[in-house]
């Protein structure tokens, strides 16, 4: 289980912001051949993130590349070059534009030869981006693909050019919109992550200066199930990290109740009242979730 509060977008063209990337406090970071690379850039920003991955001490976060879509030219070698060259430094592949399950049944396909060829058992895990209507009509299917896959994603921006929603920039919001835009794709992703037993991460939102808006569509994200979310600048790292923890308050209380609870199993009862609330075997599962998510970030 990784923690995924949040995980930091960051150019692989880049030298510099991938080695800034390395000393941030996100919890995962992708360095991206997709998106943030120019066609001219990608040959080269292979062998830059090879070479970062290789390199920089990353202390515990977890360290991903994401590819370049299956359909163009370049996603079958970035997986074999990053792999074969960086494959033991690298913990995630993360697959842009998937539309169906085959989409990343493939990649695991490469993957399964490539670590056959280097006669590694270290198996490297993948993230793949629901952002195609293709992709939500077949989420859960897709959630479900291959034991290697640990997390949906939903892509906002380039979700919103397949749907031909109207929106001035990626995950943000439209006034004209009577409630939340995103309600309705984010509902289905988290449910089909969470029903294949993998995680749910929201994706970008492009407007960094605006700090207040980064931070309601995490609280919008963290209350519908979504374990964390994209940070396209360093500034939205502490704002996912804090949205995405329980507080020590809801902690020390999670773990109150479940201790009530054990202990009110170990009497034969099925319930018990804590502090005039009602905790039975419903709710203690629910506070459950609190405690193991307080543990694997050491609170």
């Amino acid at each position: 289980m990784r923690i995924r509060r949040s995980e930091l977008s960051t150019p692989g063209s880049s030298e510099k912001m991938m080695a800034k990337a390395a000393s941030s406090d996100a919890d995962l970071v992708f360095l991206d051949l997709e998106d943030a690379v120019a066609p001219s850039e990608k040959v080269g920003a292979r062998a830059k993130i090879i070479e970062a991955l290789r390199t920089h001490d990353w202390g515990r976060k977890t360290r991903a590349v994401r590819i370049n879509s299956l359909d163009t030219q370049w996603a079958y070698e970035d997986v074999i070059d990053v792999v074969e060259n960086a494959g033991e430094h690298l913990d995630i592949i993360i697959i842009p534009k998937v539309k169906r399950a085959a989409d990343v049944q493939w990649v695991d396909v490469l993957l399964t030869q490539i670590e056959a060829k280097l006669g590694t058992e270290r198996r490297i895990g993948l993230e793949v981006l629901i952002e195609e209507v293709e992709a939500m009509i077949n989420a859960e299917e897709i959630a479900r693909s291959t034991p290697r896959l640990e997390a949906l994603i939903f892509g906002p921006g380039d979700y919103s050019a397949s749907q031909g929603v109207r929106s001035s920039a990626v995950g943000g919001v439209s006034k004209d919109y009577p409630g939340d835009v995103w309600h309705y794709a984010r509902n289905k992703v988290v449910i089909a992550a969470r029903a294949a037993g993998i995680e749910a991460m929201d994706g970008p939102f492009a407007d960094f200066g605006d700090s207040e808006g980064y931070r309601r569509e995490c609280m919008r994200a963290a209350i519908l199930g979504f374990t964390g979310k994209w940070c396209i600048h360093p500034s939205q790292i502490p704002i996912a990290n804090e949205v995405f923890s329980p507080t020590q308050q809801q902690v020390e209380r999670a773990r109150k109740l479940v201790a009530a609870y054990e202990e009110a199993e170990r009497q034969g009862l099925g319930s018990v009242a804590v502090d005039g609330v009602m905790v039975d075997a419903a709710s203690v599962r629910l506070m459950r979730n609190t405690t193991r998510r307080a543990d694997l970030i050491g609170m």
